[in-house]
């Protein structure tokens, strides 16, 4: 048996507020997601920015010796000392591959900023029956369809960012973010490759595919360098660069990696398609909103401009909203909760079918219009001690579950039970207009 929760707006953090109607904090210092900021979120990183730097060391390392044992010696092996081209080519393309890597690891893939309370639901669950003067309880459906190209795309909503996601949108469980045209989670860059990033991902994979190709090339250059000066053979001269031979294998089995990602995502971006979306093959029997064909398809994602990112990470956090006034005895209900047998109110625990036990009906165990107490005729004059033994009264009744008694500690809980907040919200508002200046408030309490 599935459980019922109602949705509880929680209470905001107590912060120092400004006149200016926003906190002390920035958004970064007080962002929700998994993220990790650096230059007080200039940059933001995945939680798994650690990989960064050893994806650097993976790149700058075997460069590094490429350029102390094989293009140093070639810059003497051409004439006019133009062997030194070799050595600024390939700094020139790692410190290229560097920034492409910071540029795809250290900005905002395109995360969609959380709303601070659910949507409007749009119609009533017409599951619960609405009994007894109760609103129907609000339901908000799981899924939508919007109609891209003319085609219909379902949309989800998402429960810890509380908004329906775009199109091509989905939420990374590692970042804890929704990230707009979600391509995958890379570990290698430590980031999600989104909208606003997948151009330079594409860029450095490439890059790097580049730069393998270059570093494996020369090293086989300089090895016949060897063989033709020396006249020996390939085995010998391989012999005499212990270090050319370790480039060689590196670049030979990195190359495969790198260049057949650098593959994949060239068919991607000519099909117009994320890696997400292609793992999950959503396409395979009907057609793909969004392709345009391969030349539009590539200027979309190299030739139009990087949207701006919709989160200000240096931004004073502004005072939260509150929630949208809802009728009274509406409850929200989330997409992802079950149903129960019986209605359900604010304030009021869910019930189930057999839990007040056998031949007690579901509004038994709970106070009724009849169960008010009434002093001197007048509602509101009810002392505090009438309330307690008229409650104390109620749960003695044959049948009533013992935790459904008034302020009585059962179970170790002194919590009052639903129906005591029920009657002493009755009362107080009552009161609250017949009470002479100064005297003393009991209790008041809303539902």
């Amino acid at each position: 048996m599935k459980e019922i929760e109602m949705y509880v707006v929680p209470p905001t953090s107590q912060k120092s507020v400004s006149a200016s109607g926003s906190t002390d904090f920035r958004v970064y210092q007080s962002w929700k997601g998994s993220n990790n900021f650096l230059l007080q979120g200039r940059l933001i990183f995945g939680p798994d920015v650690r990989s960064l730097f050893f994806t650097i060391l993976l790149i700058a390392a075997p460069v590094g010796v490429f350029c102390a044992f094989v293009a140093h010696k070639l810059i003497h092996v051409y004439p006019d000392n133009s062997g030194i081209s070799i050595m600024v080519v390939v700094i020139a393309l790692t410190v290229y591959d560097l920034v492409l890597l910071l540029c795809t690891s250290g900005r905002d893939p395109g995360i969609i900023p959380r709303n601070a309370h659910p949507p409007e639901p749009e119609v009533y669950d017409g599951s619960v029956e609405a009994g007894g003067g109760q609103t129907p309880q609000l339901r908000l459906p799981r899924i939508k369809e919007v109609e891209v190209n003319g085609i219909p795309v379902k949309i989800k909503y998402c429960d810890t960012c509380m908004l329906y996601r775009p199109p091509r949108c989905s939420h990374c469980s590692i970042c804890n973010n929704c990230v707009e045209r979600f391509d995958h989670h890379c570990p290698w860059v430590g980031q999600c490759i989104g909208l606003r990033n997948y151009r330079f991902f594409f860029m450095f994979v490439s890059t790097t595919t580049v730069l393998c190709i270059y570093v494996f090339a020369f090293c086989w250059v300089y090895i016949k360098k060897i063989m033709d000066a020396e006249d020996i053979s390939i085995w010998k001269a391989m012999i005499k660069t212990p270090a050319s031979i370790v480039l060689i294998i590196y670049t030979f089995i990195a190359v495969w990696f790198v260049g057949g990602l650098t593959a994949f995502h060239l068919y991607l971006i000519s099909s117009n398609q994320t890696t997400y979306e292609n793992f999950r093959y959503r396409y395979d029997r009907r057609a793909n909103p969004y392709n345009k064909g391969v030349v539009e398809n590539f200027k979309e994602v190299f030739c139009t401009s990087i949207p701006p990112s919709k989160n200000n990470f240096r931004a004073m956090v502004p005072n939260e909203p509150p929630p949208p006034p809802r009728p009274m005895g509406a409850g929200f209900v989330s997409p992802n909760m079950g149903k129960g047998t019986d209605d359900i109110e604010m304030g009021r625990k869910a019930t189930w079918g057999g839990e007040f036990g056998p031949g007690l009906e579901s509004n038994q165990g709970q106070l009724s219009d009849n169960d008010v107490l009434i002093k001197d005729g007048r509602l509101g004059e009810a002392s505090p001690a009438d309330i307690r033994s008229h409650v104390d009264e109620i749960g003695d009744r044959p049948g009533v579950h013992p935790r459904r008694s008034s302020w009585g500690r059962q179970s170790g809980n002194w919590e009052m039970s639903p129906e005591v907040l029920a009657l002493a919200a009755r009362v107080g508002g009552s009161s609250n207009s017949s009470r002479l200046p100064g005297e003393k408030q009991f209790t008041e309490v809303k539902l």
